[in-house]
């Protein structure tokens, strides 16, 4: 029988930490953590990284492995998690995977282009590049040079632009000659549970996990990281409103409420994003007895069940 990739998402503070906890138990398996920004150990508060109670009931892996100064995307996470399932399947029949980060997720289950490894040195120009004329003149480039892709990408996020860039000026090619899309087989079955709720109620959830990170420290954490606003990493919700904040853009109360509306935004792309996968199983929160009732039925896993 394959050895199966159980998969936890949906959109931010729907509550997929403690559902991925009680599984991973429940089993006795490890987590995987999904979470493009939890990867980063300088980024604790802002990302909702779980509490060390927490991470100490169940071996977690990708939660705070890399610094914020790497350069780290959905290719490497895609590497590095199935050289990590290769290990963790000669021990586990089922590995849990959890997290809302939509191309980490398609990265691991479907698998990226092979695109080839980008020059450094072009990376850093282009960097140098951003920070001296700003993102607009990036993507004039990228409509000069890849048409195609201009049209399609989203021009507001610099990481997806400079990476396109890169590959066109380091192979003379477009970027998007590089995307076959095409779905890689893997030598696990994978198996998604989703978790959904009204969104009102979704939206209360998310504005209330804001309130405690404010009340855990997030405005001390984020001035610490000031100084370095400059990295795509720290180009996300809960960090670049309070950067406007610490410039006088904005007022700590507005900066909070722009973090929540933001959150909002967040969480309806995420849905937008799995509404296009078939193969999720879509639950409520609170669904915990049903959603282990589906997993018994569908791995036959009952002997490995820690109880």
């Amino acid at each position: 029988m394959p050895k199966t990739l159980i998969v936890i998402l949906g959109p931010t503070g729907i509550g997929k930490t403690s559902l991925a906890l009680q599984i991973a138990n429940y089993y006795s398996t490890e987590i995987i953590s999904c979470d493009s920004r939890q990867i980063y150990r300088e980024m604790r508060i802002g990302t909702a990284v779980p509490d060390q109670a927490t991470l100490s009931q169940v071996k977690h892996h990708f939660i705070q492995s890399h610094s914020i100064h790497d350069y780290y995307n959905a290719s490497k996470f895609e590497v590095e998690v199935l050289q990590t399932l290769e290990m963790l399947f000669e021990k586990h029949e089922a590995v849990v995977m959890v997290g809302g980060s939509m191309m980490y997720i398609d990265a691991v289950c479907k698998g990226i282009d092979d695109l080839p490894e980008v020059d450094p040195e072009i990376r850093q120009s282009l960097i140098e590049r951003m920070n001296k004329e700003g993102i607009e003149s990036l993507r004039m480039d990228l409509r000069y040079l890849d048409p195609v892709y201009y049209a399609e990408a989203d021009l507001r996020n610099p990481k997806r632009i400079m990476h396109a860039l890169e590959i066109c000026l380091m192979t003379g090619k477009p970027y998007s000659s590089f995307r076959t899309r095409t779905i890689k087989k893997r030598d696990f079955d994978i198996l998604k549970i989703g978790l959904n709720t009204e969104r009102s109620i979704l939206y209360e959830r998310i504005d209330q996990r804001v309130e405690e990170m404010f009340r855990e420290g997030l405005v001390e954490e984020a001035h610490k990281l000031y100084p370095l606003r400059h990295l795509n990493s720290l180009n996300t919700v809960g960090y670049k409103e309070l950067f406007d904040y610490f410039e006088e853009k904005t007022s700590l109360e507005e900066a909070k409420e722009k973090i929540k509306t933001n959150s909002h935004k967040y969480a309806r792309k995420q849905l937008t994003w799995f509404s296009g996968d078939s193969s999720i199983n879509w639950f409520s929160p609170g669904m915990e007895s049903e959603i282990l009732k589906f997993l018994d039925e569908h791995l036959h896993l009952q002997d490995l069940r820690n109880i």
